[in-house]
């Protein structure tokens, strides 16, 4: 029954929403902040090809923001997502980090 659920999704938003962000894989959850993508390029496309070209989020997070200009389909908007998401990430680390520390 999940398998043909799974064809039903128009974006991994509604596997989000129906399964939970913890299934989904690095590109899914990429291509949610990408949100749409160009003509023959979805953002799901988009989000895998950053993951192959960077390795993974670490490696994108290393990354200055001008290099992601450079792939079809990301312009400033959806390079600033991904980026305060990245700082966001950075910062609940550190949070977690003092409070272990305490």
């Amino acid at each position: 029954m999940k398998k043909e659920k799974e064809h039903m999704w128009a974006h991994p938003g509604g596997k989000l929403l129906e399964l939970g962000a913890d299934k989904l894989s690095d590109a899914e959850l990429l291509a949610i902040l990408i949100s749409s993508g160009i003509k023959g390029k979805p953002a799901e496309k988009i989000a895998e090809e950053l993951l192959a070209k960077y390795g993974s989020y670490k490696g994108l997070a290393n990354q200055p923001l001008k290099k992601f200009l450079k792939i079809k389909g990301l312009g400033d908007v959806k390079i600033l997502r991904i980026a305060a998401c990245f700082e966001i990430a950075k910062r609940i680390v550190h949070q977690v980090i003092e409070e272990y520390e305490k």
